[in-house]
């Protein structure tokens, strides 16, 4: 068939049927291939013109995909830069116009007063709806896109990166709690994280808040103070001198000796406890992550709630003797709203086992929350991720570490945890006279466990 005969180009006009089959070809060619209708029957310069843009847009769709598949790292670090993100936002809009523009040439190309009348609103109603698939599906990924951006800048710094040490990034995570009743943001939960660089196995180190005479490293400002351990010889410059304090006093009372800490992204607070528990540890902390815990609240409910597996009732408020209690979390399988999470992971008083067994339900709170929230769930509830996420979490993780990260936290997430109990029923008296080198020897043993002995098959 030549083109000048072809019934898409020069149809019989004045043949309804003809008219409305073809009607129906180019508001599929326009979706299927957008800029094809054009070029085989309209504005041939519009037409190789959008045509052309798709064909781009698919090239870059199959190359991501199999730089994807090959080497996802790339991806990730792609579309978690703040500077990339705009410019997949800019793109996405002119995908977005384009569409609209084609789907209008196509409508007037269809002729629907030449089609037959039983169809033309259907025509219609079709090009429509699918002009919103193609340009509302690139004008709300231009949104995210930007939002995503907005979140990245307002959480990740974009510092220089940090080299793995013996081959393992070492993460302190801080929980933050700044009540009424206390001068200044306090700590309440404390752990490092310490993930295999290669592998992504992880060991979650939990440091109970009561820790006394901490150590510090020799380089550290604090241990010019407290070169015996935090406290250790005329105490310290706050009430109680134990681990969660550090940041107290640090902030409040000598946060000229971290000068450096607010310009690269941290607070003098956090990097007096970033230095206490590398004394503790022995490890060299590359990052932190510091979560208000009001915020988690947030976050838990942007993402949906939790599952838990609740083993003892767990009271709501009140005191050491249950006086004053909001409610309670019932023993057995349980999903947990932001509310609720909260206070498991944060109830101390009227629980069995106190500030050791709390640390434990924090763990199976990180637990829970790595199993559960995968990348799909996150970004179906990311406009309230991003919102809850800006006020909840700081870090000075750079933002060109992000795609390593999240590459490594999917091989985290098919690995179980090792987790370093340092309690008194693993001989670490942290309120007495915590003996250093043995959690070390804990930490390190978890960290490199010992080699098999090879069976005796003679």
């Amino acid at each position: 068939m030549t083109l000048a005969a072809s019934p898409i180009r020069f149809p019989d006009a004045a043949s309804r049927t003809v008219m409305t089959r073809r009607a129906w070809w180019l508001v599929a060619m326009n979706f299927l291939v957008p800029g094809s209708a054009q070029v085989l029957a309209g504005d041939r310069r519009l037409g190789r013109f959008g045509l052309g843009a798709t064909l781009t847009l698919w090239t870059l769709a199959v190359v991501a995909l199999v730089v994807w598949l090959l080497w996802p790292t790339v991806i990730y670090t792609v579309v978690s830069t703040s500077i990339t993100l705009w410019v997949i936002a800019a793109l996405l809009l002119f995908y977005a116009v384009l569409w609209v523009v084609l789907t209008l040439d196509t409508l007037r190309l269809v002729r629907l007063v030449k089609t037959a009348p039983s169809a033309r609103a259907w025509v219609a109603l079709l090009s429509v709806a699918l002009m919103v698939v193609l340009s509302g599906g690139a004008a709300y990924g231009a949104y995210f896109a930007t939002t995503a951006s907005g979140f990245l800048s307002s959480v990740f710094v974009a510092g220089p990166t940090e080299p793995p040490v013996d081959g393992r990034y070492n993460i302190l995570l801080l929980g933050g709690d700044a009540g009424p009743d206390r001068d200044g943001m306090r700590p309440d939960s404390m752990s490092v994280v310490s993930i295999d660089a290669e592998t992504g196995q992880a060991v979650t180190i939990g440091l109970p808040r009561d820790f006394v005479d901490v150590p510090f490293p020799e380089d550290s400002p604090l241990y010019q103070v407290y070169p015996e351990g935090y406290g250790a010889i005329d105490g310290c410059e706050v009430d109680v001198c134990q681990l969660n304090s550090i940041y107290t006093e640090v902030e409040l009372k000598s946060p000229e000796m971290y000068p450096n800490a607010v310009s690269e992204g941290s607070e003098p607070g956090i990097e007096g406890m970033r230095d206490a528990a590398e004394g503790i540890t022995g490890l060299t902390i590359q990052y932190y992550v510091l979560i208000d815990m009001q915020g988690f609240e947030q976050l838990i409910d942007a993402l949906g709630g939790v599952d838990i597996n609740v083993e003892t009732r767990i009271p709501i408020g009140g005191d050491e003797d249950n006086n004053g209690v909001d409610g309670w979390i019932e023993p057995g399988q349980q999903h947990l709203n932001g509310y609720h999470a909260l206070w498991y992971g944060r109830a101390r008083y009227g629980v069995a086992g106190g500030d050791y067994e709390r640390m434990q339900r924090q763990h199976n709170l990180e637990a829970a929350i790595l199993e559960q929230f995968t990348p799909a769930n996150v970004l179906t509830q990311f406009q309230g991720v991003a919102s809850a996420g800006a006020d909840t979490v700081k870090t000075d993780i750079p933002q060109s570490m992000l795609g390593y990260f999240v590459n490594l936290g999917l091989k985290t997430k098919e690995l179980p945890i090792i987790t370093v109990s340092l309690t008194p029923e693993n001989g670490v008296d942290s309120a007495e006279d915590p003996d250093y080198e043995y959690v070390r020897q804990l930490i390190d043993q978890a960290l490199v466990p010992p080699t098999a002995e090879p069976e005796d098959v003679g």
